[in-house]
């Protein structure tokens, strides 16, 4: 996608150098107000998630038991994503998903404070994974119909952008619940609850349907042309194998914070290491986002992923805290690279299919290779070392990288 470039996203009023444009002024309240939703749930995600390794060693799982969490978590997301965005274009609504997504999450946040034993948390942890697989394609679609095409690659990072930013709150409120009160661990779960809710609220008042065309037009009154609309074309089907096959080397980062807990960092320092962490994925998101507005997706993603295995084989000899810190803090550029790049290539190359069925496969592909990453990658940990572990996954990334950029080098030709 290379080839296909936008102005760069700016609108009048926002070329000037400066915080102004990367703002998010000029994109459209859809965007801004799931900008917010996603802030406000992240929020309560990290409260909660770095605190989960601790949390079921506590109960007596280890690596392969997290390792298991996690794929499981990862199926669910991806097959109820793939699902979700598919039937939010046969359905014409993005909003109901959406809603209704947040707002399993958010019933389901006290529960976990209520867990008793290591499948306790597994099964709560894949019904939150089933709850954010029903909104993210419909809501990445839902942003795709808010806006602009040259301006999406902006769109989709400055959502992200949000979303990380909530992530570096979530973990310093839990880190203050942990400071008056420690090792009250359920006592964070439970009040995780309450920005959850809060995001619902938002979703509810403040977010609008945008698709153009009500449904009995695109579905009902021409099915031919309905069908037409949710098959995927060919255009999608590498880049998709691509992503699966990165999917399958990029483990659950709750290893990286397992690594660093072996390498002597208490639950306090995990919670403050995570936000500091999405503090600079959030710097990245915007910025990054306007980069690959003017450049196109390809370049950016490809540099994205070659970074991502490069950190990868860091990561295996990384043997000291301060080293894994360092590496942090560049991984977090990789999420910046390629966050908007991936959604914004796939919804240029989607051609007539829908928007939600388009996002819905590039989710499941990517899904299914994180179903099986995190697995395999704690058994191999568990049975090699950590050091085996990294390294399959950076090797990995470089196969998709490798598959990824011959297929964008051919399009250029073309």
């Amino acid at each position: 996608m290379d080839d296909e470039r936008g102005d760069g996203g700016y609108v009048k009023g926002e070329r000037h150098a400066g915080w102004r444009a990367y703002s998010g002024r000029s994109l459209p309240p859809n965007v801004r107000a799931l900008g917010l939703v996603s802030f406000l749930q992240d929020v309560a995600s990290e409260m909660v998630y770095p605190l989960l390794p601790g949390f079921l060693a506590l109960l007596g799982g280890g690596p392969v038991a997290l390792g298991a969490m996690e794929s499981a978590a990862e199926g669910v997301l991806a097959l109820v994503k793939g699902w979700a965005g598919r039937a939010s274009d046969r359905a014409g609504k993005r909003k109901p998903f959406v809603l209704w997504g947040y707002g399993l999450s958010a019933a389901a946040r006290p529960l976990l404070a209520l867990a008793a034993l290591p499948w306790h948390v597994v099964v709560l942890r894949s019904g939150d994974r089933f709850a954010k697989g029903l909104r993210t394609a419909p809501r990445d679609a839902l942003i795709a119909d808010s806006t602009a095409e040259e301006q999406r690659g902006f769109a989709f990072s400055y959502h992200r952008g949000l979303d990380h930013l909530g992530a570096a709150v979530g973990p310093l409120l839990a880190a203050g619940v942990l400071a008056l009160a420690p090792g009250r661990l359920r006592l964070v779960f439970a009040l995780a609850t309450v920005p959850a809710l809060a995001g619902v609220w938002v979703v509810w008042r403040r977010v609008r349907e945008a698709l153009e065309a009500p449904p009995a037009q695109r579905v009902d009154a021409a099915p031919a042309r309905a069908e037409e609309r949710v098959s995927l074309p060919r255009t999608l089907r590498a880049p998709l194998l691509a992503v699966f096959l990165f999917g399958l080397g990029n483990a659950s980062d709750a290893f990286l914070l397992l690594r660093a807990s072996q390498l002597g960092m208490d639950a306090l320092g995990l919670t403050l290491l995570w936000s500091a962490f999405h503090v600079v994925k959030f710097a990245c998101s915007a910025p990054s986002g306007r980069l690959v507005d003017r450049l196109g997706p390809g370049r950016p993603l490809l540099v994205g992923w070659t970074l991502y295995a490069a950190l990868y084989l860091g990561f295996a000899y990384a043997n000291s805290i301060a080293v894994l810190l360092a590496l942090l803090a560049v991984y977090a550029l990789y999420y910046g690279l390629t966050e908007g790049a991936e959604r914004k290539l796939v919804t240029a190359l989607a051609g007539d299919a829908g928007q939600g069925t388009a996002l819905g496969a590039y989710h499941l592909a990517s899904g299914a290779g994180l179903f099986l990453a995190s697995l395999l990658f704690g058994v191999v940990w568990e049975r090699a070392s950590a050091r085996a572990a990294f390294l399959l996954g950076g090797g990995l990334a470089l196969v998709a990288t490798a598959l990824l950029a011959a297929v964008l080098a051919r399009r250029v030709a073309r």
